[in-house]
């Protein structure tokens, strides 16, 4: 009832503008030159309609709101000519102005009668991409607001004059797997994104999860890579004049950070590339970025620097839309039998305010992230940042650092050690705090750290950090996390590094993200899009998964939880392995055993293991036999399996403790035992030197291909140097990371099952 009560009364504010607009010219006071003009101001009974709006729906807008005008000026005289109605404009007062195309034939008619054609004019007034507050950015940057292009697209987009008509008409029939460009992508892509309706059949196919990737394209400076997707490519179809789909403001803040940090050639960078990318709002996996922590790459920072700009791009547009219909609802709305009345053109708010989720591992990847999102924000909008020290002294740095300052990844030289950069940028000073929570607002007065999270813009949080949100929710009913109801943009950024945490936690976060809220949180429902209340968020979500490597269960999320109707974006790459690294001459032999199923793998290793690896090590009298294994649920499988043969071993886990650590190093060292089973995570924690090995068996590969080599040459004060590696077909993924992409296929794919590599 409310929805049909909702639909009649926006027809009638519908006809009632339509009435206005045609006002007869009885309405109108004649001018000195013959022609008619508008009255200076309006009526009392005009400005007693105004309508009150909802106090919370005001304070929100009042927070980001610049430069607005006062809804009570009087407006410009304009001198208009008026002209008898024919029958044929008769005819389209008489359908209505719901219809956009009616709306435009009449407008184009009226037009064409005074003598005007389509201007750029006329194409702007129709365009939501740019809110007047966006227009008076312009005016203070360039000084002249007729400098900035008005129309924001990823793809080739149409000239100003082209009929609106057709665009609407094309725009309202794109399918799935339509070009992102020409008509569709005039307006920019934020508004074209979330203003797309999406039909029941679209939803059936995407939840069926049958993705088919149907284009390649090369990646930008990555030889061995390549980008596929499903759809059209968008890609090649980049239009530079657009300022790339960003607000100019803020292109030309990046444009000037980017020039002040020695960058050349912005338009063919790493980081304008990806933000392209993410731009189409496509769902994302880049599995090859090379961290931040190995010198020389600026990888990791250009796409850190993507993917901020694209989510202060979505953050901002989606605040000056609703600051633009503040101001259209202040003006033109009526008032129904006490009602407040709303076109659909001001359905532009979700559930609640946070429109970005930033999951991250550790506290110094989010002191870094944060960091560079201040910096990345233009000047106006950061005069004050709030609780800045707190931020710094919580997240591992202990004192206020410059924002200028960008060398937070390098290690401070009083704290270099013998251990690899990775772990020392990773967990050194500070750093490895995993259980955190930040919420990022931004205000007309600059940005606010530590805000409440439901008024909150940008949530930076591990996956710890949210678990233990929602595990209270679970157990105390006043609690909930409704503010991951309307998350717009998902970035799962340094995913490998979770893998060492407990992916299972990420995999619950997403499955909590876009459920209905089980409060109404002060917000406007008339304002909310009919997509969230129809629960249909998770197909406009986008989901970007970024990593240093693929992953089965990185694939299993992509495929699974990222429903995005856009499609999918993801890399393809071809790998030459680690091999060379290793330093000593070890002889390392690959025996690869049979699995039937992905359910059945995990036993037949373990059957492999027993029948073909454990006799000789049992039989043998030589002591110092590493097992290296990847997960902890093999690691308990092994210590159950050794404890049942009354085998000599230890144990060094991840769950070691610190003190127990130096005694179990000693015991395999000394060889009063003659096995140690040791994880992969372990080794990520602590990054000891295992000192002692005479034999090392690789249970299961490791996932970071950098621990292979690490790990091989624990071998260099063996006499034999003896290295075993189990590998089944489904290792396929870390195979090609160690050994290189051609080796590994020639290996699952031949009939031979040993390989030795020396």
């Amino acid at each position: 009832m409310r929805t049909l009560k909702r639909h009649s009364l926006r027809k009638n504010q519908s006809d009632n503008v339509l009435s206005r607009s045609l006002a007869p010219p009885s309405k109108l006071r004649k001018t000195e030159r013959g022609g008619f003009k508008k009255p200076a101001k309006a009526s009392k009974a005009a400005e007693n309609r105004r309508p009150v709006h909802d106090e919370k729906a005001v304070n929100d807008s009042e927070d980001y709101e610049e430069g607005q005008t006062d809804g009570d000026s009087e407006p410009e005289e304009v001198e208009v000519a008026y002209k008898e109605p024919t029958v044929y404009e008769d005819l389209l007062k008489k359908l209505g102005t719901r219809n956009e195309n009616v709306a435009e034939a009449l407008r184009r008619r009226q037009r064409e009668e005074q003598g005007e054609g389509g201007t750029d004019d006329d194409t702007d007034s129709n365009m939501e991409s740019i809110s007047e507050s966006e227009e008076d950015d312009d005016d203070d940057d360039d000084g002249n607001d007729n400098t900035s292009p008005r129309i924001y697209a990823v793809g080739n987009g149409v000239k100003h004059g082209e009929n609106k008509m057709k665009i609407q008409e094309k725009s309202d029939s794109r399918v799935k797997d339509q070009p992102l460009s020409q008509a569709s992508m005039i307006i920019s892509t934020f508004d074209s994104h979330l203003s797309y309706k999406l039909p029941s059949t679209e939803v059936e196919n995407l939840l069926e999860r049958k993705w088919r990737y149907t284009w390649k394209m090369p990646a930008l400076n990555m030889s061995n890579c390549n980008w596929r997707g499903t759809g059209s490519c968008f890609i090649k179809d980049v239009d530079m004049t657009s300022y790339y789909g960003l607000k100019p403001r803020f292109y030309k803040h990046w444009l000037e950070s980017y020039t002040a940090s020695g960058g050349s050639d912005f338009h063919q960078s790493k980081q304008r590339s990806f933000f392209s990318i993410c731009n189409s709002y496509y769902d994302i996996m880049h599995h090859n970025k090379k961290p931040f922590y190995l010198k020389g790459s600026e990888e990791d920072s250009s796409i850190m620097d993507a993917y901020l700009m694209h989510s202060l791009n979505h953050i901002f547009r989606g605040k000056d839309l609703m600051v633009k219909n503040e101001r259209k609802l202040s003006k033109n709305q009526e008032t129904v039998d006490g009602q407040n009345l709303e076109d659909d053109a001001c359905l532009d708010r979700g559930f609640t305010r946070p429109k970005v989720l930033i999951l991250l591992p550790l506290a110094g990847i989010a002191r870094r992230v944060v960091k560079r999102l201040i910096q990345l924000t233009p000047t106006k909008h950061k005069t004050n940042v709030e609780d800045l020290e707190r931020f710094y002294e919580e997240f591992g740095s202990g004192r206020t650092e410059s924002m200028g300052d960008d060398n937070d990844s390098e290690i401070p030289k009083s704290k270099k050690s013998a251990k690899p950069p990775d772990f020392q940028a990773l967990l050194g000073n500070d750093n490895a705090n995993d259980h955190f929570m930040v919420g990022v607002k931004f205000t007309n007065r600059g940005i606010k750290l530590y805000g409440d999270f439901y008024t909150s813009d940008v949530i930076v949080a591990s996956p710890l950090g949210l678990i233990s949100k929602i595990g209270d929710a679970e157990v105390d009913k006043e609690k909930d996390v409704d503010y991951l109801s309307s998350i717009e943009i998902l970035i799962i950024d340094h995913a490998d590094v979770m893998l060492m945490q407990n992916w299972s936690h990420v995999n619950t976060v997403v499955e909590q993200l876009n459920r209905l809220p089980s409060k109404q949180h002060g917000t406007d429902i008339m304002r909310i899009r009919p997509w969230y209340s129809d629960g249909q968020a998770r197909f406009y979500r986008q989901t970007i998964i970024l990593g240093s490597h693929i992953n089965p269960e990185f694939n299993s999320m992509f495929n699974q939880h990222c429903l995005n109707y856009r499609g999918k974006v993801k890399l393809e790459c071809k790998y030459k392995g680690v091999l060379p690294k290793i330093l000593i001459p070890a002889r390392q032999i690959y025996e690869r055993f049979d699995v039937e199923s992905i359910t059945g793998a995990d036993d037949a290793r373990l059957k492999y293991f027993c029948e073909k690896v454990f006799p000789k090590i049992k039989d043998s009298i030589q002591n110092g036999v590493m097992i290296f294994v990847s997960s902890y649920f093999e690691f308990v499988r092994l210590r159950n399996y050794l404890k049942s043969q009354d085998a000599s071993y230890c144990l060094f886990g991840e769950y070691i403790k610190p003190n127990e650590i130096s005694h179990v190093r000693g015991q395999f060292f000394r060889g009063e035992k003659k096995i140690i089973l040791y994880t992969e995570r372990s080794h990520f924690y602590f990054r000891y030197k295992i000192r002692g090995v005479q034999n090392l068996i690789i249970y299961s590969l490791p996932e970071r291909k950098e621990f292979y080599p690490e790990i091989v040459n624990f071998l260099e004060e063996s006499d034999n140097m003896n290295c075993t590696v189990l590998f089944s077909r489904l290792d396929h993924l870390r195979l090609e990371r160690i050994v290189g992409s051609t080796a590994a296929k020639r290996m699952v794919d031949s009939e031979k099952g040993v390989f030795v590599f020396a």
